[in-house]
């Protein structure tokens, strides 16, 4: 039994907390479409959802105050609780007050109004979802000696994506979904952190899909040394996670391109074909990647095959740009709404020099993950013990929905996408062995909405990783039963968030204080979860600083 009370001690106040992407809108690669008709489907796309707003405040003009996600990860929903008069209402201009509960008209000063009538309705969605690439980056910046953390992104939800979460696997053929919530001591009355896992069933290697994987590798000049080792061992660690009738086909993108393997039927794991083209590559030539990225589809294309997973994967030091034709082809490639496609893996490889923008720009358009490999020990681990999860999809098209009681809204988050407005909110797809995991601050102005039997309601709609057929789950959960006791997944979610916040912190504005409120955070964690590596891994990084 976890001494909750033990937890609470320990915990700090803790700050902006989520998980989420930069801002898209709906897009026809991701949102659900209008056949299923209207209004039946409980505010997802094709349903309504226009009575709810996406915060507990309004503004002058009646507007919902909250943001939908944004570029801006360290932005609130712009609601704050109003000013108000001894009898907690604000006069208006008349010098008549406001009626009680009244909503959608400002104060006399402009502040927002208390809006304790509307229940909450927002929808979710986390971009790249299978991205992890910038955790690596940050570690390996700081342990291994780059000459600046400056120049390694830092996005907070790759860093909740790369760490682990042990949450129950779903039934096969279904999602799971994990709600808890917290309010430690020192946070604001109404203020709570909630965390939400959508987690998909388990499966193990002999239970996959065959592959079609078509491996598109960097030959040109700045791979040489390091990155053209790294991309030797991760293209020998892919062949070790290979079965028999599994196709690979492996092309180079230097300038002339050369088709190294075309549509070979794998023996088994390690075959010893492939194992003799990756220890084959060479750096040296140019850097063409329109005319490998050409190549390597046109050879996916010949071998692909709906009951198959059908995979790119590019490897590179980051130095190309693509084009507007090279994401057009991507794109086009990536499959649709109600169709399989061949999605994007992007591995990059490489120091100090690597070029970041590249693969994550990329693989968001080709609907897979973007990795960094700074180590051996880095490509057995995304490409040897979580191959399934990094290469494999368990459920497409996924969207949360969040209900919460009137006056709540989401006001610290690390830059996930949410909205009022389904439409405005991008689905992404969730591997096998693989949990997405939101984490926010929400707030009410209104705390004594928030009683024991008040509720929270999660539903996730998403589509089946082979027909396409429309799902969904939903649980709702009583405020009591929620906070009954410290969830370690939550705990590890914030201090996996703080820990990225106060990177950012440092690095941007030299803010050496946020490293110490990080390790305070990181040992309530680690008091709930004491024999967690992930944990150990993201100490030694703190430290070390």
């Amino acid at each position: 039994m976890i001494d909750s009370k033990k937890l609470l001690s320990v915990l700090p106040v803790l700050v902006a907390l989520a998980t989420g992407c930069s801002s898209a809108s709906g897009t026809a690669d991701g949102s659900y479409d209008d056949e299923n008709g209207s209004g039946t489907d409980g505010g997802f796309p094709g349903g309504t959802s226009g009575a709810s707003s996406a915060s507990g405040f309004t503004t002058d003009d009646g507007d919902s105050a909250a943001s939908d996600g944004g570029d801006d990860p360290s932005g609130g929903t712009g609601g704050g609780a109003p000013d108000t008069g001894d009898d907690g209402q604000e006069p208006d201009d008349s010098g008549q007050e406001p009626d009680e509960g009244s909503t959608g008209e400002g104060t006399s000063t402009g502040e927002p109004v208390c809006d304790d009538q509307t229940p909450v309705e927002l929808f979710l969605s986390p971009d790249d979802s299978n991205s992890m690439s910038s955790p690596v980056q940050v570690r390996n910046a700081v342990l291994s000696g780059w000459s600046s953390l400056s120049s390694a992104p830092i996005r907070p939800w790759e860093f909740l994506n790369y760490y682990s979460f042990d949450y129950p696997a779903a039934p096969e053929g279904e999602l799971a979904l994990h709600t808890s919530l917290l309010q430690a001591e020192g946070d604001a009355e109404g203020e709570f952190k909630l965390q939400i896992a959508v987690a998909s069933p388990s499966m193990m290697a002999a239970d996959r899909a065959k592959m079609n994987i078509t491996l598109v590798l960097d030959e040109s000049g700045s791979m040489s040394g390091s990155p053209m080792e790294l991309q030797q061992e991760t293209c020998r660690v892919i062949a070790g996670s290979l079965r028999t009738g599994d196709i690979v086909s492996m092309v180079g993108w230097d300038t002339a391109n050369a088709t190294i393997l075309a549509a070979h039927d794998v023996t088994g794991p390690n075959d010893s074909v492939v194992l003799d083209a990756c220890n084959g590559l060479e750096a040296g030539g140019g850097t063409d990647l329109h005319g490998g990225l050409v190549a390597g589809y046109e050879l996916a294309d010949q071998s692909f095959d709906e009951s198959r997973i059908n995979r790119i994967v590019l490897m590179s030091d980051g130095g190309a740009n693509a084009g507007i034709t090279d994401e057009e082809i991507i794109a086009q490639y990536a499959g649709s709404n109600d169709q399989d496609g061949i999605y994007m893996v992007g591995v990059g490889v490489g120091d100090e020099s690597y070029n970041d923008q590249l693969m994550d720009h990329v693989t968001d358009i080709g609907k897979g993950a973007s990795v960094y490999i700074d180590s051996e020990a880095e490509a057995q681990k995304i490409f040897g013990d979580r191959f399934l999860s990094t290469m494999a999809v368990s459920a497409r098209d996924v969207q949360v929905r969040l209900d919460m009681p009137p006056g709540f809204e989401i006001v610290k988050f690390s830059g996930e996408e949410f909205s009022a407005d389904p439409t405005e909110i991008e689905p992404q797809h969730l591997a096998p062995n693989d949990a997405m995991v939101f984490h926010q601050t929400i707030a009410t102005c209104a705390p004594e909405l928030a009683a024991e039997d008040a509720e929270i309601t999660v539903t996730a709609r998403f589509k089946d990783a082979v027909t396409f057929e429309q799902r969904e789950i939903t649980q709702t959960i009583t405020f009591a039963d929620l906070l009954s006791e410290p969830d370690p997944m939550l705990l590890k979610g914030a201090a996996i968030f703080e820990y990225a916040e106060a990177l950012k912190a440092l690095r941007d504005e030299g803010d050496e204080a946020a490293i110490a409120a990080a390790l305070e955070t990181l040992a309530a964690a680690e008091t709930a979860l004491p024999e967690d590596g992930d944990l150990a891994e993201i100490r030694q990084v703190l430290e070390a600083l």
